[in-house]
């Protein structure tokens, strides 16, 4: 294992100190390994809050700003934050207008994201729960599909509903829609590896790879012979669109497992869109890049939104975030 840290017990909190760092408009909680908004809480804003293991940067600290995330929490690598840690997050978040859990659909998320709610005395929180893995229904990790690219999306959107100052209980429907509207599939070309273990989280022979897998490394639906970007996108884009009908045009996203150099995303993207023109459906917004990873995981993700007229204005709105920025 060659990685850029000093002891594998430390790389989290090391992590999150150099974040700070770099970012200045952040602040970090290194006790309760929270990263939140310097100028938060927003008083009269809708907070919004996630979090998971680590391992999967930029999501979730790198999004936390502006037109995003108020606050987020990192767990250990792979592994839910506490109920501790949450609660701290959505008390740093709580500007009096309730606060928004967003949480993956994974077992650890949403039992620990419960009992911190149960906890929050005093503060108005409503949950949302993603789950637009199309690859498989239950996984080592999940009770029904997990939660992976569309994440992103709604951290996003509803990011920017909340920057309006829109109430809880629309921030939270509107980020249910983006939920309801969003599938995702991914499939990997290596394993990772976790610090703290020192090798490969799974093999996969140089011939094979993982079709569906899960942003741990969980299993996915089959292996298949290693092939082509254009057979690759057939295999990510078909099983989604099997799922989702889009009614107006989509946001097309192609996503970096940690390990695919930008050249092969673009490739990857380039024929996503073509498979998608074939099929009459128009492309208005794209996002190409790895957001949420696997810590060195070469492969890659496709997500589609059908968006509406409302969620493209709430996607083109301003974000000011180290892994979102535009308009700001």
């Amino acid at each position: 294992m060659k990685k850029l840290i000093n002891a594998p017990a430390d790389v989290v909190v090391e992590a999150l100190a150099g974040l700070a760092a770099a970012h200045p408009k952040l602040a970090v909680d290194l006790k309760n390994r929270v990263v939140y908004r310097g100028d938060g809480p927003v008083r009269g804003k809708v907070g919004l809050i996630s979090g998971g293991g680590s391992g999967h940067e930029p999501m979730h600290g790198g999004f936390v700003g502006r037109g995003m995330l108020d606050a987020a929490c990192a767990g250990e690598v792979f592994t839910s934050p506490v109920p501790d840690q949450i609660l701290a997050a959505t008390q740093l978040a709580d500007g009096g207008a309730g606060v928004l859990h967003i949480v993956k659909n994974y077992t650890g998320d949403v039992m620990n994201f419960e009992m911190a709610a149960e906890l929050a005395e005093g503060v108005e929180i409503a949950t949302v729960i993603t789950n637009d893995d199309v690859a498989v229904e239950d996984s080592l990790y999940t009770a029904g599909r997990r939660g992976v690219g569309v994440t992103v999306l709604l951290e996003k959107i509803a990011g920017a509903a909340a920057e309006e100052g829109r109430p809880l209980a629309e921030v939270a429907a509107i980020a249910q829609r983006v939920n309801d509207r969003g599938r995702s599939m991914g499939l990997a070309l290596t394993s990772c590896t976790v610090p703290a273990a020192g090798k490969p989280t799974f093999d996969l022979p140089d011939d094979q790879m993982e079709l569906g897998v899960g942003i741990h490394g969980e299993p996915g639906r089959r292996r298949v012979p290693m092939a082509s970007a254009h057979e690759a996108a057939a295999m990510l884009v078909e099983p989604v669109l099997a799922e989702l009908q889009p009614d107006q045009g989509v946001l097309a996203f192609v996503n970096g497992l940690g390990g695919t150099p930008l050249i092969e995303q673009y490739l990857l993207y380039g024929e996503v869109a073509a498979l998608l023109d074939k099929q009459g459906i128009p492309v208005v917004r794209s996002l190409v890049g790895s957001y949420i990873t696997s810590l060195d995981m070469a492969g890659a993700s496709v997500t589609l939104l059908a968006l509406d007229d409302e969620l493209l204005r709430l996607w083109d709105a301003p974000v000011d975030t180290p892994g979102l920025r535009w308009g700001a």
